[in-house]
């Protein structure tokens, strides 16, 4: 046995982002046509980036118009920022899909 390779339980190394930071980074955010909702995705989207402009977000209803789309593109500084951006979008109760 080489003793010179690794033990096959090492844990993998941790992949390199495909992404350069800081970058600006596109969100799509999905939840109820209801009042609320365009607030709570923005007020969010602050917490992660103060300098969130409001005026990019775009809008899409669904075509029962019961759902709405919500695009918001932030500046993303690091990976931990952007994975824990999507993990409050998630765990918000008005939010069904964050892509």
């Amino acid at each position: 046995m080489d003793s010179s390779l690794p033990p096959s339980s090492s844990p993998a190394p941790r992949q390199e982002s495909l992404i350069e930071y800081p970058s600006l980074f596109p969100i799509k955010v999905m939840g109820p046509k209801a009042d609320g909702f365009v607030h709570a995705v923005t007020s969010i989207a602050h917490q992660f980036d103060p300098a969130f402009d409001a005026t990019t977000v775009e809008l899409r209803e669904s075509k029962a118009g019961n759902y709405l789309g919500v695009t918001i593109t932030v500046t993303v500084t690091s990976r931990e920022q952007l994975d824990e951006l999507y993990r409050t979008l998630s765990t918000h109760p008005m939010v069904k899909v964050v892509l």
